[in-house]
């Protein structure tokens, strides 16, 4: 392997992000050809200003911070949740999709031996983006974990959210003093392993980023208060809701957004999600860098496991190319795991094999023929 293809460390920046699923008692529209979800998700829109997908629907997160890996939790975590693991499952590896990727290291602080562990200090990130975009605060009091894992609740906001939220986003190791304002930790042990994305070359500028993605389980939803600065909206919608919202050009997603809104359309309950979380939670997760593949007429991320995809450390800087058209490609296969992007609009997913361990992959979803 050619290391002088690898991209420096530097141009990988380590983020983390949590798909906030929450129980749904309100009924659907009468009028509504849609099955029964017992479950919302929380999209957030992100400013037009913004550097990175501006305007598109995102989950919460964003780019980790030492402060996240700071052993100054360990007094906070004390005395009831302690290293190594506080409390959480067996560390579960993140392998790459082929040799190349970044280790992905945690963000440590010069001197700091004590640092967090690499799925904790993530952890930390995705609850502390939460709050800062949304005003949602997934902590836990400080006390002794429950005997039997529960779906979880997030805390009402404290006085002064806006004046908390402002020196956070200043200083996010200001999100520690305000957990132990609040005598709480961050609830670490609801967020679970759900995998991680790579972002694919688009260019010789474009940002990368190696992020962590985590699901959390909420028996309601919990108020949600925009910054108006990174973010400007948000809404509660199920997988199918959130399609459709994408397909009538209501909302843009990223194709790993859309890919994950699709696979969480397996799940009819928060129930059902919740035990999947729970009986996956000793599996190795799956972390993936799409490759992106130009055509005549389009383009095709292609995931791990299809058969065009290649683990060769020449893509990480490169895409793959080739002057046929689309559906040329698209009738000579056989074992798919791609996203077509016809238009920002319009991504067809097709998946033929049998997702590893116990995870499970979004179902094939081809959009009419009428939105091309």
């Amino acid at each position: 392997m050619n290391g002088s293809l690898r991209p420096p460390a530097s141009s990988w920046r380590r983020a983390a992000t949590v798909m906030l699923a929450a129980g749904w008692a309100r009924p659907s529209p009468a009028a509504s050809s849609r099955p029964p979800e017992g479950f919302r998700l929380l999209l957030l829109q992100r400013s037009g200003s913004q550097g990175f997908l501006p305007k598109a629907h995102v989950f919460p997160g964003g780019l980790e911070s030492t402060a996240d890996s700071s052993a100054d939790w360990l007094r906070l975590f004390a005395p009831h949740h302690r290293p190594p693991r506080f409390g959480l499952a067996p560390a579960r590896s993140r392998p790459a999709s082929f040799p190349g990727l970044p280790d992905a290291p945690a963000a440590v602080a010069d001197g700091d031996a004590a640092a967090l562990p690499d799925d904790v200090a993530s952890r930390i990130c995705a609850i502390r983006e939460t709050f800062e975009e949304a005003g949602v605060l997934l902590l836990r009091p400080r006390a002794a974990l429950p005997a039997v894992p529960e779906v979880g609740r997030a805390l009402a906001p404290p006085p002064g959210l806006d004046a908390w939220r402002d020196r956070v986003r200043r200083d996010p190791r200001h999100f520690l003093s305000l957990c132990a304002h609040l005598d709480c930790t961050p609830d670490i042990w609801a967020l679970h392993d759900w995998g991680g994305w790579l972002t694919p070359f688009t260019g010789p500028s474009g940002r990368r980023y190696d992020t962590a993605f985590f699901l959390c389980c909420l028996s309601e939803p919990p108020p949600v208060y925009p910054d108006l600065t990174e973010v400007v909206s948000y809404q509660w919608s199920s997988p199918s809701e959130a399609t459709e919202s994408f397909i009538s050009k209501e909302i843009w997603f990223a194709p790993p957004q859309f890919y994950e809104i699709r696979r969480l359309g397996n799940f009819a309950s928060l129930s059902d999600l919740h035990k999947f979380c729970l009986d996956g939670a000793s599996e190795e997760m799956e972390r993936w860098l799409p490759i992106t593949f130009l055509t005549a007429d389009g383009m095709l991320e292609l995931l791990p496991g299809d058969e065009l995809y290649l683990e060769d450390s020449k893509f990480l800087e490169n895409a793959m190319s080739t002057g046929k058209k689309t559906e040329e490609i698209m009738k000579e296969g056989k074992i798919f795991h791609r996203l077509v992007l016809h238009s920002r609009h319009v991504y067809n997913l097709h998946v033929t094999l049998q997702s590893k361990y116990k995870h499970v992959y979004p179902k094939t979803y081809i959009i009419s023929k009428s939105h091309l």
